[in-house]
């Protein structure tokens, strides 16, 4: 009887998250409907779902039935820590019958007078989403059974979170990424600028951008930037960066000053990120240009009566890690009237299987001494052409008219 009965609960959490009618739901009534099912099934007084966090590193209450303090409260546990981070750093179904301040983070469980937890892993695509936990008010022992009933459970909402914040995260990374490159872009007399951005299709929104100011003396900024990694983090460091160079910007005349300082901001409040910029300043009186790259790709310039040719700039460490918050250095360069300048990100000219001097010498011979939109339509249709990116591509054309 009891093997029937195991039997019986398996079916019942089987037959109560592959129910269709589920996939209509939105993700918070998903998570209503499931641990009112789970809590009627294995009979407890508590069901509670805490998700990780972006870092990884804290539970935050999300969803409960019988214990919504936890929820109004944001209750936080750190994995690793008490009951329900045990359960998310091993990754494993945990059970306890013993319930105080030496086994559990949050107050909350042992004031309601609960007397034993389950708790199991929400772990999609092999990242782990959150935990579930359940909890009863009368001494107990779940059976192997009814573990896994709560798995199934478990693994049902672990999918629906997962893809949840994926859409969340694609979405909020593709509006903070619109929002941040410029609309418009200032064209002072004698010079034009244009520029193009297209997300890759395997990659999605990631952290490539372009800018595009106007600075006191009648100078120009121009800047273009690749953020390793993509999604809702890249494009968020993204625009941190990109704001803390036209801060930098106002200050410091020198671009390797500037790619310096903001260095140095990015070693110490993005741990862990890595960035190529390259950031040109243009006095549209002399003509003349100053100009500092950090691990990026060099800028391309095409004057009239000669081919393009790659500028022989100093190519500094990319930004981030400390890697180069001194000795970064610029160079002048001429731009003379008729001149095409072209900065890009390496999503233009690498591809799979092909090695990069190929992409980069297809390239140079795309740019000529055109207009800028004429010269960016030239190299779309040259270097993507029918077929879609798969890495982002920020492209920034800029004609000197005379």
């Amino acid at each position: 009887m009891a093997e029937l009965g195991g039997s019986s609960i398996r079916l019942q959490a089987l037959n109560a998250v592959t129910d269709w009618t589920l996939k209509q739901l939105d993700l918070d009534k998903l998570l209503e409907v499931l641990l009112e099912r789970a809590r009627e099934l294995l009979a407890v007084d508590t069901v509670t779902v805490l998700l990780a966090d972006r870092s990884g590193t804290q539970l935050v209450a999300r969803a409960t039935s019988g214990l919504e303090e936890e929820v109004f409260q944001g209750v936080r546990v750190p994995v690793g820590k008490g009951f329900a981070g045990g359960v998310a750093h091993r990754r494993e179904p945990v059970q306890i019958e013993h319930i105080d301040e030496s086994t559990v983070v949050n107050p909350l469980l042992w004031e309601h007078g609960l007397r034993v937890l389950l708790g199991v892993p929400m772990i999609a695509e092999g990242e782990l989403t959150g935990v579930v936990h359940v909890g009863s008010t009368t001494p107990r022992r779940f059976t192997d059974e009814e573990v896994e009933a709560l798995q199934l459970v478990a693994d049902r909402l672990a999918v629906a979170v997962y893809m949840d914040r994926s859409r969340s995260e694609r979405a909020a990374a593709s509006m903070l990424q619109e929002s941040l490159l410029p609309s418009n872009l200032p064209s002072p007399e004698g010079w034009e600028p244009a520029a193009r951005y297209v997300p890759g299709t395997d990659s999605g929104v990631g952290g490539d951008w372009y800018d595009v100011f106007e600075l006191p003396g009648g100078r120009i900024g121009v800047v273009i930037g690749d953020v390793a990694g993509n999604g809702l983090r890249a494009a968020v460091v993204m625009g941190r960066l990109r704001s803390a160079l036209r801060a930098y910007a106002m200050d410091y005349p020198d671009p390797a000053d500037v790619l310096g300082k903001l260095d140095r901001k990015a070693s110490h409040f993005e741990t862990g990120t890595m960035a190529t910029v390259a950031y040109a300043v243009i006095d549209t009186a002399t003509h003349r240009m100053r100009i500092a790259v950090a691990g990026h790709l060099p800028p391309l310039l095409a004057a009239p009566g000669g081919e393009a040719r790659f500028l022989p700039v100093h190519i500094g460490p990319p930004i981030g890690f400390d890697l180069g918050i001194t000795g970064r250095r610029s160079i002048d360069v001429e731009v003379p009237p008729g001149a095409l300048l072209v900065l890009y990100t390496d999503g233009l000219v690498e591809r799979r299987g092909e090695d990069l001097d190929i992409g980069l010498e297809r390239l140079r011979r795309a740019v000529a001494p055109i207009g800028p939109e004429a010269a960016c339509v030239r190299i779309m249709a040259t270097m993507v052409g029918d077929q879609p990116a798969t890495d982002d591509i920020a492209l920034v054309a800029i004609h000197h008219g005379g």
